[in-house]
């Protein structure tokens, strides 16, 4: 399924492999959603490496970025957080305390219910979700160099509805 312009890779030799294995399926979704999965797998490891130089892991930055993307005064509820990265409830819970414990976000209570409470961004997180988010920007736009804009755009619209169906 690659064009002349585009040498085949691995996802090719599997598809090429359950054809030759399994000829009554249809391989060829494969051929975009192994590509997908890999490219997540990647990215992940690519992105471990650019968020160690802050000091950062994944689940930290998913979580200070929330926070971050929220605007002043950089506060969400937890159950919002859960939302925001797709986590369980104790998940989170153990997140904050974790974030907590580094400075990086603090319990404020919440001023609209006694019993609950805000998760705030402090100055030290978001100095560390700023200067994380800069460098990650820079380098996947350093991955995306050789892709033209129209076909960014392309692509940019195929996953949006590839994306759709899992989103509610």
């Amino acid at each position: 399924m690659s064009s002349r312009h585009d040498p085949a890779d691995d996802v090719d030799q599997i598809v090429q492999a359950w054809r030759r294995e399994r000829p009554d399926l249809d391989a060829s979704p494969l051929h975009v959603f192994s590509r997908v999965s890999r490219l997540s797998r990647l990215l992940d490891l690519d992105r471990t490496r650019a968020f160690s130089q802050h000091a950062v892991e994944g689940w930290e930055f998913d979580v200070l970025s929330a926070l971050r993307r929220a605007g002043e005064p950089y506060q969400l509820s937890p159950g919002r957080l859960v939302q925001e990265t797709l986590v369980t409830s104790g998940t989170m819970t153990n997140r904050i305390d974790r974030l907590a414990s580094k400075g990086w976000v603090e319990r404020q209570p919440s001023p609209t219910d006694r019993r609950g409470v805000i998760v705030q961004l402090t100055e030290t997180g978001r100095a560390t979700v700023d200067a994380a988010m800069a460098d990650l920007l820079a380098r996947e736009a350093e991955l995306l160099g050789d892709v033209p804009d129209d076909e960014r755009a392309a692509l940019t619209a195929a996953l949006r509805r590839l994306l759709s169906p899992f989103e509610t």
